[in-house]
C-alpha cells in the first residue's frame, strides 16, 4: 500500500508539475501577445505623431509660401522703382556726360 501511495504522490507531482507548465506556457503567450499589441500600439501612435506633424509642416511650408510670393511682388515692386530712379538719372545726365565726351574727343593733345 506504501508503494501505491508513493506511485499516486508521484502521479500527483507529475500532474502538478504538466498543469504548472501550462500556466507557465499560457503566461508566456499572454506576454508575447500582450508585447506585440504594445508595440503595434505604439507604432501606430508614431505614425499618428508623425502625420500630425506632417500636416504641420506642410500648413507652415504653405503659408511661408504665400509669404514668399508677396515679397517676390515686393522686390520686383522694388526693382521697377530703383529701375526708374537710375532711368530718370541717366536721361538727365546723359547731355551732360554727352558734353563732356566730345570734349574730350575733340580735344587735341601735342
Amino acid at each position: 500500500m506504501d508503494s501505491n501511495r508513493r506511485q499516486g504522490g508521484i502521479q500527483q507531482l507529475l500532474a502538478a508539475e504538466q498543469e504548472a507548465q501550462q500556466i507557465v506556457n499560457a503566461a508566456r503567450n499572454a506576454k508575447t501577445a500582450r508585447l506585440k499589441q504594445a508595440k503595434e500600439e505604439a507604432e501606430k501612435e508614431a505614425a499618428e505623431f508623425r502625420a500630425q506633424l506632417e500636416a504641420e509642416f506642410q500648413k507652415k511650408l504653405a503659408e511661408s509660401s504665400g509669404d514668399s510670393g508677396a515679397n517676390v511682388k515686393r522686390l520686383e515692386a522694388e526693382t521697377e522703382a530703383k529701375i526708374q530712379r537710375l532711368n530718370n538719372e541717366s536721361e538727365r545726365i546723359s547731355a551732360d556726360v554727352v558734353q563732356m565726351l566730345l570734349r574730350h574727343v575733340t580735344k587735341v593733345k601735342n
